[in-house]
């Protein structure tokens, strides 16, 4: 895969994922409202937690794949022989 093709898998895959760890801890938050155990949503908040954490990783690794696509396979815009030459 290039660099731009995990760009463009990762970046929104990291999205979803961190929309749905979103809405885990919205229903962790639930469970503690509702005065269910503390074990179950300790744990539904850690899972959720968990999920969101996955998806900043994996929009974070799309991001530094964007970088590797643009200083590796964009064409140079500048010519570095020339820097100082004006």
């Amino acid at each position: 895969m290039t660099h731009k093709e995990k760009w463009l898998a990762f970046a929104p895959a990291g999205l979803i994922v961190v929309g749905f760890g979103t809405c885990l801890v919205q229903w962790a938050t639930e469970k503690k409202r509702r005065g269910e155990s503390t074990g179950e949503w300790v744990a539904a908040g850690t899972a959720a937690l968990t999920v969101f954490n996955a998806g900043l990783c994996l929009f974070g690794r799309g991001v530094a794949e964007s970088v590797l696509y643009q200083i590796k396979e964009k064409p140079r815009e500048m010519d570095y022989g020339n820097v100082g030459r004006l």
